[in-house]
């Protein structure tokens, strides 16, 4: 019997040591964790909304310079400016003719915008107004851009009245852009929202 006992006690797992190393991966867990806290808190006014206005610049029909900062109008995207479309059996160069509905609306107005994400390229992705008027906005109802994760219900509303891009055939933005080699870019969503709020915490440049 006591040699059953000893042999029992001799196959049992090192309980002591593993208990130990179980301890170990806690405290690397625990350190890791409040040093991501710790980098997420000194890195949040990377994040903070950014308020800008000036003269702009536009450079097609859903971006703008302000100053030194370059502008993607969001939730919205515009023929990229060599885009051709279809209108009347004709091709038309429907990006020249999105940036200058553009122009149109903004009309020698001061340009406000307000933001906080960043896409992939360094642009603030932001809302922005001229004259009273929301220019990603009535961009989406005039017909001179599509919905890009946000004003679906404008979209709508410039398809069935046939104005704008809908009063012919054309390419989605970003179809046009993979198969031209343009800059690719990701919709304008809440997933997309999380991705450039990571992109900017994690950033050390």
């Amino acid at each position: 019997m006591n040699r059953m006992l000893w042999s029992r006690q001799r196959r049992r797992p090192p309980v002591r040591r593993r208990n130990q190393f179980g301890k170990f991966l806690d405290y690397c867990l625990a350190a890791a964790i409040l040093g991501l806290l710790a980098l997420v808190s000194v890195r949040l006014d990377r994040v903070e909304t950014l308020q800008v206005a000036g003269i702009a610049r536009i450079n097609d029909g859903d971006s703008i310079t302000l100053g030194a900062e370059r502008i993607r109008l969001l939730g919205i995207d515009a023929p990229e400016y060599g885009q051709s479309c279809r209108r009347s059996g004709a091709t038309y160069a429907c990006g020249r003719e999105a940036r200058e509905a553009l122009a149109r609306l903004v009309a020698g107005h001061e340009i406000s915008c307000s933001g906080w994400e960043r896409d992939r390229y360094g642009r603030l992705l932001a809302i922005c107004k001229a004259g009273g008027i929301e220019l990603n906005r009535s961009q989406v109802e005039q017909g001179w851009a599509v919905a890009y994760g946000g004003y679906e219900e404008a979209e709508q509303m410039a398809r069935q009245k046939r104005v704008g891009l809908w009063a012919g055939e054309f390419e989605r933005p970003r179809t046009w852009r993979d198969s031209h080699g343009g800059m690719a870019e990701r919709d304008h969503d809440y997933f997309g929202a999380m991705l450039n709020w990571l992109r900017e915490i994690l950033r050390f440049s």
